[in-house]
């Protein structure tokens, strides 16, 4: 008879949590009691870690047996503590010491068999246990790898409950600590590349810019055309992800269970295209990350974007503008991070065949499906079908590693003049903040004053385009915009390439 706490986490959103278990076991008639916050202790998780302990030939408390997970917050129901309350009940049977418990925090669900299985979540959970001063870890065998990614972690990983009873027994738990390697902070090499994209100088113009400021874009092109390689290719242009989020990417995808066990995560910002068939769950997450979640920091891009239901546009555009998506799970708000750059592509009508009959309405009706997100997107392009001698014998254009550096540098001075300010790039600062404190020179805006005047521009448009030769100016190594800049920037936001190269005055 006696009394045990261990410490194990369960997952909210992206985000790991530290619970305490406690067991204790006393006279009485058998029967196991929990209370406290006892999601985690469910009647199938106090089912599957009995019928674990009983298969792996250990012995289940034939007397009065309570169970108490306390937590700060509300956790949701979570396999990933099955680990820790047969560790709990054995100790405070007896059946394993407690002198190493309080150092250690135990991951896993629990077969029937006593099998120790793989858990999703991990590497936030460990990066939660390990803020607390808990860097000692067991988890699954499976785990191990994403585990070991958490720096100056120990980690223990085992297969079956009897194993680790065993090391408990002759406290040996810590000998069997994995040895991990430095987590693995380089990218990921990549076969795709710019250059891969044969003509279309404009549309390759408007992709370095967008991924210079950020700025969400709209590729338009007939059967053919290369927009799905454009946005593709965006993700090779774009800067490597600095430490922090780096973390946060590989929080969602281990949160999702798309963890790679064999190939760790680089810095490389992620690129997410689901299909227009896609459930809303798929696409904005349930009880665990979607689609824009797991694009955050990256691209998400939506081919054939009109094809999308109206219902998930119209809440992709409200995601744009939180960065976040919040979604009610088990009676809990739950936070997924979903900050990402937007890449739509649309052939012209609903047709996208070359020998297309379609009227020009037609087309227009069809555009206009994308209307709710549109207003968000700063820069629009058409992408043409190349030539069969831009094809066989046409020059290869730039690398992505030559533009990557100029967006690198765009992106350095952009962040060198927002300093002092939460953003860090262009596409980030506010409207009325841009209106306020980033306006060029008079002369430089009469392009777009006048398209105001004439009705082409709204006052939030006229920001976005300012943006947008904010980010040109920042490409070009100048500290202000001037009047061509202003000129191009609002020609990508009509969506018409011819009127970058028309002469101004």
């Amino acid at each position: 008879m006696g009394f045990a706490r261990v410490h194990t986490a369960v997952l909210i959103g992206v985000t790991g949590h530290l619970l305490q278990v406690e067991a204790d076991v006393t006279d009485g008639l058998p029967r196991l009691h929990e209370t406290g916050l006892t999601e985690p202790v469910t009647p199938e998780t106090r089912d599957r870690v009995r019928a674990a302990v009983i298969n792996s030939g250990l012995a289940w408390p034939e007397s009065r047996t309570t169970v108490s997970v306390l937590a700060e917050g509300r956790p949701q129901r979570s396999t990933s503590s099955d680990l820790a309350v047969a560790v709990a009940l054995l100790s405070a049977s007896g059946a394993v010491p407690a002198s190493q418990l309080s150092r250690w925090v135990f991951l896993g669900e629990l077969g029937l068999d006593g099998s120790v299985r793989p858990v999703r979540g991990v590497l936030p959970m460990v990066r939660a246990a390990v803020a607390t001063g808990r860097a000692r870890v067991v988890v699954p065998e499976a785990n191990a790898e994403e585990a070991c990614q958490v720096a100056d972690t120990t980690v223990v990983p085992v297969r079956v409950l009897s194993q680790l009873a065993a090391l408990l027994r002759t406290e040996q738990l810590e000998e069997h600590a994995r040895t991990c390697p430095l987590p693995d902070q380089r990218s990921a090499g990549t076969s795709v590349d710019l250059a891969d994209v044969r003509g279309n100088p404009a549309a390759r113009r408007a992709l370095e810019i967008a991924a210079a400021g950020g700025h969400h874009i709209f590729l338009q092109g007939p059967a053919g055309s290369p927009t799905t390689m454009l946005a593709e290719r965006l993700p090779t242009i774009l800067p490597q992800l600095d430490e922090e989020a780096a973390h946060k990417v590989r929080d969602v995808y281990s949160a999702a269970g798309l963890y790679p066990p064999d190939d760790p995560m680089g810095a490389r910002p992620p690129l997410v295209s689901p299909h227009h068939t896609s459930t809303s769950a798929a696409i904005f997450g349930a009880a665990r990350p979607g689609a824009v979640s797991l694009a955050h920091r990256g691209v998400l891009y939506l081919d054939d974007a009109a094809e999308f239901p109206a219902t998930i546009l119209h809440r992709l555009r409200r995601t744009l503008d939180a960065g976040t998506a919040s979604l009610l799970w088990n009676g809990e708000t739950i936070p997924y991070p979903a900050r990402f750059t937007l890449v739509l592509s649309s052939p012209p009508c609903p047709c996208a065949t070359q020998g297309c009959t379609c009227t020009p309405l037609v087309g227009r009706r069809y555009i206009s499906r994308l209307a709710v997100l549109l207003d968000r997107v700063e820069i629009r392009t058409n992408v043409v079908r190349p030539s069969e001698f831009e094809l066989l014998r046409g020059p290869r254009g730039e690398p992505s590693t030559t533009v990557a550096e100029r967006v690198a540098m765009a992106r350095e001075r952009a962040a060198v003049r927002l300093a002092d300010t939460p953003w860090r790039t262009n596409a980030e600062i506010p409207l009325l903040e841009m209106q306020a404190a980033y306006r060029p020179a008079a002369g430089a805006l009469d392009p777009l004053d006048h398209a105001l005047d004439t009705g082409l521009v709204g006052i939030a448009s006229y920001t976005r385009v300012l943006r947008v030769a904010w980010t040109i100016a920042d490409l070009r190594g100048v500290d202000i915009p001037d009047h061509n800049d202003v000129h191009e920037a609002l020609a990508l936001w009509k969506g018409d390439p011819q009127d970058v190269n028309e002469p101004t005055a």
